[in-house]
Parts: C-alpha cells; structure tokens; sequence
C-alpha cells in the first residue's frame, strides 16, 4: 500500500485506436491481454515478457452473446471457480510469479476469505515457484482447497483459522498491514482488488466485448453492472483511456455513486477532501477513489459517462424472471440488478438510447446464487463439478488465532 494512505493508479496511458480498431472476432483473449499488459508496463517489461504473462494466465476467456437487436451479455464465469475474480488472481499470479522469477526473490499474499477468494487463489497459485499464500478465515469457513495445496503438503496456501467474525479477521489483517517493516521485510502484498495488478486486467474484458460486436453494429455501446466495489467500473474506464469506443456505463445507484432529481449522478465522497479521509484498506478495498482519479481533471465529464439508476428489490426480482422468460437466462442479484437499470434507463428516458448497444456484464455464475435464483424463478441450473468444489468444506484441526501477532508468528512457517 502507498505511504500516503492511497491507492496506486496508472499514471500514464497508451493511445491504442489503431490497434483497438484493428482487432476482431478472431484475436484471442490472452493476446488482448498481452497487448495492454505491454501498454501499462511498456517501460519495464518486453512485449514478448507481457504477451508470456497473459498467455500463462488466461486458458479460459470470457464469452458474450447476443441477446436482442441492441442488447448483448457478457459472461466473466466461464472460469474454473465460476467466478470472475479468476481472471484477475490468475493474470497478478502470473506477473509476479514472472517478476520474481527474472528478479529473484519471493512474495506473500494475506487476505481475509470466507470461502470463494481462497478457493479461486489456491487454483492460481498451483505450481508457483516464487508466492505463497496466508489466508485469514473465519472459524468454520474455509473450503474449496485440495489438501495438496497446503503449505505443510508442499503447496503455496498457508489457512489460517480466527475465533472470531469475518470483521474480526479483516481488524488483524488491518493491523498487521499497519507494521510496514513486517510488511516489507517479508515482502507481503494482498490479492484484492486494492492491489493495481489485480485490478488492471478487469480492465481486458471491455476491448475483449468490443472486438466481437463491432462488425455488427454501428452506433455506440454502453456497459451495465452492477459496480460491486467499483473495480469493473474503475477498469472499464482505464479501458475507455486507451480509446476504447463506448458510450458511457449504467449502473444501479449506490451509496457512493448516487443520483439526483436531474438524473446526474452525485459522487458522494468527493465533498471531502483526500487528506482528509482515511487510508485505504488493505483488508476491505474500495475502488471510489480511483473512480474519482479517473474524473478528477473535469468533474462534468462524469455525467457523461456514468449513468446510475436508482432501482428497488421488486424492480431487481423483475428483472430477473424477464431474463429468464425472454432469453432463457438465469441471473444471480447482481446481474438482474444491471438489467433493472438498463431497463430504468429507458423508462426515464435519460439519455440517447436509440441505435445504442447495450452489453450487460454478468460476473459470476447464477450457481453461486442458488438461494436467489431459487427464489425468483423456483429453479436453478445444474452446477459444474469444477464449481461444486469450491463450496466443500475443509476440517483443518489446528489451532485458532485471536491477534495480530499471532498471525505475524505463522509467517516463520513459511520459509
């Protein structure tokens, strides 16, 4: 993390039309992937050093169909967990895995977990040489992880079990991240999204959506999401500064990111100023501040780029069964709640919406969301063996933590 408190941002980027223009239905996810590595990196890493890194991060790809005349979906779960975060573990995994081995040396990840995170990190860290793991768990909660991949197997992942709560595991995450000299003298970073080389590859799947659709349509395109801990709406709009095409992105209203009587959205945190708040989390990242970055030099240019919809539960319920009555979709809450404001867009008539293409971003599996999905539309799609494993449970019979500094003292096991 920054001594500032802060969050690293790109200080600078490429300009990429001609490339972005030139690519089509036939360039492959992992070279879509190398070339921007190679545009955010270009000073330190060779082309061919940033296309190895993609490669080896990315056997999987997102997938996007089309829908309706103006409307497409983008599917980020066709991954081996089923969950989109895959890409961006898989592709920091690969970088530094690449880093240390031309530089020497090693690194530890430490997180907080209760499920998904660790299981979707144990997979990208399998057959790393040069990274290990420390995962903080809630009592009870950990699975997903073959036995293979702990540390006293021969594998990269050290569980660390808490008696406590989940907020209990991210309050000794904080305060050891709060040592720095620990932090740096055992070369420690985090897997989230508050770490820049998980978050830029998010930035791939726009370009990616971009070369498929483009010889089908000819007006502008706009993403709908839900924004999550904005890091996909942070990356779409790296992806937008490499002059990537769109018309802007439709997200439902949030706490942060609100709307007013106008229909403009407010960004609520930017009335304080930054040295004023406090640091960034390390445990429990939140993209909002990169967002205000990206917006920093014309605020009015937000307006034209962020179109947040204010949505209720019924509205999020409807939308979820339309997807599955008119295109035989099911979709998890953050999915129907994307379609809600797309469809809330159109009812206020906020904007040019004619001629527009519209690409719906769905992260994660509608599996995951077997709850939900259950209760919205009284069925649930077959899961995936592969998805099936990350929801095992894992007996780890040893003993549990309750401070910081116990945490501090398993990090002696890993060497």
């Amino acid at each position: 993390m920054p001594q500032d408190g802060g969050l690293y941002v790109p200080c600078q980027t490429a300009d990429l039309r001609r490339w972005i223009l030139f690519m089509d239905e036939k360039t492959k996810f992992s070279s879509i992937a190398g070339s921007l590595t190679s545009a955010f990196i270009n000073d330190e890493f060779s082309p061919i050093i940033c296309e190895t890194i993609a490669t080896n991060a990315f056997k999987f790809s997102p997938e996007i169909r089309q829908l309706d005349e103006n409307l497409y979906i983008l599917e980020l779960f066709h991954t081996p967990t089923g969950m989109h975060r895959d890409f961006g573990l898989s592709f920091l995994t690969s970088c530094i895995e690449t880093i240390l081995t031309l530089r020497g040396g090693s690194s530890v990840f430490l997180d907080v977990s209760t499920g998904e995170l660790g299981a979707s990190l144990a997979l990208a860290l399998r057959n790393k040489k040069h990274l290990k793991a420390v995962i903080v768990y809630p009592k009870g909660k950990i699975r997903g992880i073959d036995q293979r991949d702990f540390i006293w197997n021969g594998g990269n992942i050290l569980p660390v079990e808490v008696d406590g709560t989940e907020q209990d595991c991210h309050q000794i995450v904080r305060t050891v991240f709060g040592d720095r000299d620990f932090i740096e003298k055992n070369c420690i970073t985090v897997a989230n999204t508050a770490n820049i080389g998980r978050l830029l590859p998010q930035a791939f799947f726009y370009p990616y959506a971009f070369s498929r659709i483009k010889s089908r349509i000819s007006g502008s395109i706009e993403y709908a999401l839900a924004p999550g801990n904005y890091s996909n709406l942070v990356a779409g709009l790296y992806a937008w500064q490499f002059a990537l095409p769109l018309n802007g992105f439709v997200i439902p209203a949030t706490q942060d990111i609100s709307v007013d009587a106008k229909g403009s959205p407010i960004l609520l945190d930017s009335v304080v100023p930054l040295e004023k708040r406090e640091s960034a989390d390390p445990s429990e990242p939140s993209n909002i501040e990169r967002l205000e970055n990206v917006f920093r030099a014309n605020s009015m240019m937000m307006k034209h780029f962020i179109y947040p919809q204010a949505i209720e539960k019924n509205d999020v319920d409807r939308a979820a069964k339309e997807l599955f009555t008119k295109y035989g979709l099911y979709a998890d809450r953050h999915t129907a709640r994307a379609f809600a404001a797309i469809d809330s867009r159109k009812k206020n008539g906020r904007g040019e919406t004619d001629g527009v293409t519209t690409v719906l971003i769905a992260r994660d599996s509608p599996c995951l969301s077997e709850e939900y999905v259950r209760h919205t539309l009284g069925e649930v799609p077959e899961m995936p063996e592969s998805i099936r494993e990350t929801f095992k449970p894992v007996q780890l019979n040893r003993p549990l933590i309750k401070t910081p500094e116990e945490l501090k003292g398993l990090f002696s096991t890993l060497n």
